[in-house]
């Protein structure tokens, strides 16, 4: 119910391109996630963590890169 709620807020957000930073901030999240439990917990990451990590880096350098709206 928590994890609706917050979805729920982020709709009501002003800004335009508030999905766009999301989006971003979720890719970000994601290999960070990765990175903590290396760091932190000794998680050892197979091929296929670290490529999904880089898959969503990569998305989220293309959402930082494209212009923003301007509406």
């Amino acid at each position: 119910m928590a994890l609706g709620a917050y979805g729920f807020v982020a709709t009501l957000q002003p800004d335009p391109n508030f999905g766009r930073i999301l989006a971003a901030y979720g890719g970000v999240f994601v290999a960070g996630s990765l990175a903590w439990g290396v760091l932190v917990d000794g998680f050892r990451p197979d091929r296929w963590d670290v490529i999904g990590s880089a898959v969503c880096l990569v998305g989220v350098a293309l959402i930082m890169a494209m212009p923003r709206s301007t509406a």
